[in-house]
C-alpha cells in the first residue's frame, strides 16, 4: 500500500471526512485491522480565505506547494488536495513535487464519463463556478458541458459554504435553497449536479434530488485508494 499525502484544512469540516473515509475505503478493500496509510499536512483556513478574498493567489500557491513537498519529503508517495477551489494552483504544486498529484476533477470527470453524461451541473465556491481552472478542465479535457447556476445562485451557493458549511454548520433552510438552485439547473438540461465543494456533502446527498450527484469529496478519496493499492 502506498502512503497518501494529504493537504487538508480548509476547511477541516471535510478534511475529516478525507481521513475517515480513507480508512474506511481501506477497511473495506483489505479487511482485518488494515487501515489508510496517510500524512496529513493541515494548513490555516483562515489564512488561506484571506488570500482567496483578496487576489492573493501567488502566495497562496507557494503555500500550497510547499506543503506538497513537506508531504513528499515525510514519505508520501502520491498527493492529494482536500478542497476542490485551491486546485487553481495544481500547476504550481505540480511543479514542486516529483510525486503523482490527483486531481479531484480527473476523479469526478471520471466517473460522470462512466455515468454517460454529457451535460452537468457545477455547484462549488464562485472560484470554482466562474473561474476557467476547473470547469475549463472538465470541457476541454473531459468534453463535459458544463452549467452554473445564474449569478444570484451562485452568490448564495458561496455564502452557505463559508458562512456556513466551512464552520460545520448545516441548515435545513439553506438544504433547500440548494435544491431550489438544482432544480433550476435541471430545467436548464443538467444530467447530473457535481457537488464541487468538499463541505457541499454535508448539505445534499442523492435522495433530496432527482438527478445523478458527483460527491468529489468520495469520489477524490476512492481515486486516490484505487492508486494507493495499485
Amino acid at each position: 500500500m502506498k502512503t497518501i499525502g494529504m493537504i487538508g484544512g480548509m476547511s477541516w469540516e471535510s478534511s475529516q471526512i478525507y481521513y475517515q473515509r480513507a480508512n474506511q475505503l481501506i477497511k473495506e478493500k483489505l479487511g482485518g485491522l488494515h487501515s489508510a496509510k496517510v500524512i496529513l499536512l493541515s494548513v490555516d483556513f483562515a489564512e488561506i480565505a484571506a488570500l482567496q478574498s483578496t487576489g492573493q493567489w501567488d502566495k497562496a500557491g507557494e503555500i500550497m506547494a510547499k506543503a506538497a513537498y513537506s508531504l513528499q519529503l515525510a514519505g508520501a508517495d502520491l498527493i492529494i488536495l482536500c478542497t476542490n477551489t485551491m486546485h487553481k494552483l495544481a500547476a504550481e504544486i505540480e511543479a514542486k513535487i516529483q510525486i503523482p498529484f490527483l486531481h479531484i476533477a480527473d476523479a469526478t470527470a471520471a466517473a460522470i464519463k462512466t455515468a454517460g453524461l454529457k451535460k452537468i451541473a457545477l455547484l462549488g465556491t464562485k472560484f470554482t463556478m466562474e473561474q476557467d481552472f476547473y470547469r475549463g478542465r472538465l470541457s476541454r479535457l473531459h468534453q463535459l458541458e458544463v452549467i452554473t447556476p445564474e449569478e444570484a445562485g451562485r452568490n448564495r451557493v458561496h455564502d452557505i459554504i463559508y458562512q456556513e458549511l466551512c464552520h460545520g454548520l448545516v441548515k435545513e433552510s439553506s438544504k433547500q435553497e440548494y435544491i431550489a438552485i438544482i432544480n433550476q439547473l435541471i430545467e436548464q438540461g443538467a444530467e447530473g449536479v457535481i457537488l464541487g465543494c468538499t463541505e457541499i456533502t454535508m448539505l445534499i446527498q442523492q435522495q433530496n434530488v432527482e438527478i445523478p450527484i458527483f460527491d468529489t469529496t468520495e469520489l477524490h478519496i476512492r481515486y486516490a485508494i484505487h492508486a494507493a493499492c495499485a
